[in-house]
């Protein structure tokens, strides 16, 4: 019980060190995160001076609107905006019709035997009191010296003429010239001399100010033309001077006011990189938590490589900021999916993946050309697609054939990436220029494979990481141990491959990994070597040594050969993934058989005496091998398999591993144990499947 207290104790206290450990560096890279990107969040103060020339380009860290400036363009078009007036209707018709009324009197008093001093009697009784006391006797004798036939194209001239002014709206300090204007157009007039001296006598009755200022219309005119005037707004990223270029009072006053003058620096931006820091630090700490869950103790080597590998990888971002600018796409070269790859194989590929999205949201910040509050959506998602597809490209990169078709997948999405962001842009690029960014992603992806090909082997022999193409080596049959099986131990040989094969299709249909079982399948009795004879598949009809044992004697030895398995396997330096399921295979399930045997005559056993110490199965490869294992050999043991007795076998197999609670500490749900069963059942029809029966030659002979 102490023992048991204090490996507890050991263990819990493991697990505390090891989330420590993940706590302490999430810390230092969320820290380093944030000096990384604490110069693109915030704005640059510069100490310059009118009429200096500017040491370098400067840049508007933020989107701000130019107030004065706008203030000064909505004062410029209102003042462009003339007066309104609004012209008298009544003036106007008055005018006309007083006109015409005077032409009409005189053709009315136009009587050639009559003196003149008459004439003008007759017409001026015939005029309005309103005519005669602005027309006056001048004006109204020079009219009745208008020749008779003379008078319809006077008046028509006249009238025309002046409804045209009057109509258009006379101004007061326009009457004058009006009056001018209507002289000069009577002057063209096909008429005499005298007629048009007498029609420019009229003009100064004819010719009034009939137009007045509106100071309504003319405030609501010159407020719509405010409204017209767009905001003058300063863009985040737009020039504000040039390097070399003067800095005159207007840039002065930009730069002040879009805060690279001010000295008070703002802590607001830096507050909020902070809470966004420590949100992505928090993806990633959450990612490594769930990833260790599934390890039987944290690597702390792999924890710190892994720290070390994002902070090169983001350090390599802020340094291709300083090589040139975003618009330069030298970004584009940068081999982004080699630590995502390696992450891939190092801590799994959920882990990958959160660490892909992450990175590239560091990428959109970091190649945001130092513009405060914006991202780099181009480059982000550039690095996030391109991340992905190695990701899931390079599972498997065991062979040259895998590593081409790893290639062209991710050069392919890495050109796709780069040819939607050019089409998209309102920019016309040059094909020169397509072309070249094409070269940078097909140069990227090529340093990527190249990378991954010649790191990653080392990384995997450096971090004991069980990768595929270890696991391909494991399972040659020419391994020394194999060999071994086959050698001393022929019928656990045959076994082992059976079991394999059952493990591999299993594994394979609930998603776990059906190479690692398969191999984990071929060494799981490993530890039957060591006295092959005492175990029932290698006797070949030879008398059973268990004959001659007691019931304990023979529990002892067949109890130990798991661990004698995993001993020789620690012996070899195998992975502890395989030593793990040589060790659980059995769990702590119960020697039924000798169990059985020795109850028969003793009463008083204790069960615990025929189980095996275990540990129980803890992974989903192992749990399945455990159930393979017992399904091979009842299946082998049946003399006559049917579809519906195999069925029926693996179906009690395991609900037995299932209620001694061998498969407690396995991640396998319900629906698992049914595909696995169905899994099993289908591998074993196609096992013992049905064989004709062919006829004896003898009968045969016989019949014929």
């Amino acid at each position: 019980m102490a023992r048991f207290k204090f490996k507890d104790l050991f263990q819990k206290e493991s697990k505390t060190s090891g989330r420590a450990f993940v706590l302490i560096g999430a810390l230092l890279l969320g820290c380093f995160f944030f000096v990384m990107t604490a110069s693109n969040v915030t704005t640059k103060d510069y100490d310059v001076q009118i009429y200096d020339a500017a040491s370098e380009t400067i840049r508007s860290p933020i989107t701000i609107e130019n107030e004065a400036q706008t203030q000064r363009q909505r004062q410029e078009a209102s003042q462009q905006i003339d007066d309104r007036y609004v012209v008298s209707s009544e003036i106007t018709n008055a005018k006309t019709d007083a006109v015409k009324e005077i032409f009409s009197a005189i053709s009315q008093a136009d009587d050639a035997d009559d003196p003149l001093d008459k004439r003008m009697e007759h017409v001026k009784d015939l005029l309005s009191e309103s005519v005669k006391e602005e027309l006056t006797d001048r004006q109204l004798e020079q009219l009745l010296t208008v020749p008779a036939d003379e008078r319809g194209i006077s008046e028509k001239v006249f009238t025309d003429a002046m409804t045209g002014f009057l109509e258009d709206g006379v101004k007061r300090d326009e009457v004058q010239e009006t009056r001018e204007e209507m002289g000069e157009r009577i002057n063209y007039a096909d008429v005499s001399v005298d007629t048009k001296r007498a029609l420019h006598s009229l003009i100064s009755f004819a010719i009034v100010q009939n137009a007045s200022f509106d100071a309504q219309e003319t405030a609501s005119a010159r407020t719509e033309a405010q409204h017209d005037v767009a905001p003058v707004m300063i863009r985040a990223g737009e020039i504000i001077v040039q390097e070399g270029q003067t800095i005159t009072n207007d840039v002065y006053e930009e730069m002040k006011l879009v805060g690279l003058l001010n000295n008070s620096r703002n802590v607001l931006p830096l507050v909020g990189l902070g809470l966004f820091m420590a949100l992505l630090t928090g993806i990633l700490t959450y990612e490594t938590v769930h990833t260790l869950k599934k390890r039987t103790k944290p690597s702390k080597p792999v924890l710190l490589f892994a720290f070390l590998l994002t902070c090169l990888s983001v350090l390599l971002l802020k340094l291709i900021t300083i090589v040139g600018t975003t618009d330069e796409h030298y970004y584009l070269l940068l081999p982004a999916a080699f630590a995502a790859v390696l992450f891939r194989h190092l801590l799994g590929e959920r882990f990958a993946i959160g660490y892909a999205i992450v990175y590239s949201i560091l990428a959109g910040i970091i190649m945001n050309d130092e513009i405060p509050g914006s991202l780099n959506m181009e480059a982000s998602l550039y690095y996030l697609f391109a991340q992905l597809a190695a990701v899931y490209a390079m599972r498997n990169v065991k062979d040259r054939a895998a590593m081409t078709k790893a290639f062209l997948l991710l050069v392919s999405i890495q050109i796709i990436s780069v040819l939607l962001f050019l089409f998209f842009a309102f920019e016309k690029y040059a094909w020169e220029t397509i072309l070249l960014y094409i070269g940078f992603a097909v140069l990227s992806a090529i340093l990527t494979v190249i990378l991954v090909a010649g790191v990653l082997p080392f990384v995997e022999a450096g971090f004991g990481v069980l990768s595929e193409t270890k696991l391909l080596a494991l399972s040659k049959p020419n391994h020394p141990l194999l060999k071994k099986i086959l050698t001393d131990a022929p019928g656990t040989y045959h076994h082992s491959i059976m079991v394999a094969n059952l493990c591999e299709a299993a594994c394979e249909a609930i998603g776990a990994d059906g190479l690692l079982a398969r191999v984990g399948a071929y060494y799981h009795d490993l530890g039957k070597t060591r006295q092959p004879q005492l175990f029932i598949e290698n006797q070949m009809g030879r008398k059973n040594p268990h004959d001659r044992l007691s019931p304990r004697q023979s529990a002892e030895i067949i109890i130990r050969h798991p661990y004698d398995g995993a001993q020789m396997l620690k012996d070899n330096h195998f992975p502890k993934e395989i030593i793990d399921m040589a060790e659980q295979h059995h769990g702590t399930s119960l020697l039924k058989f000798f169990y059985y045997k020795e109850k028969e005559y003793n009463k008083d056993v204790k069960e615990e005496s025929y189980r095996y110490p275990g540990p129980k199965p803890s992974t989903k490869e192992t749990a399945v091998l455990s159930i393979c294992d017992s399904v091979e050999a009842a299946v082998r043991s049946m003399k006559e398999p049917t579809q519906e007795k195999i069925r029926s076998l693996v179906d009690s197999i395991i609900k037995d591993k299932l209620m001694d609670g061998q498969l407690d500490c396995a991640p396998l749900t319900l629906q698992d144990l049914q595909v696995i069963k169905d899994a099993i059942c289908q591998a074993l029809t196609g096992i013992f499947h049905s064989r004709i029966e062919y006829p004896d030659e003898g009968k045969v002979k016989e019949a014929n």
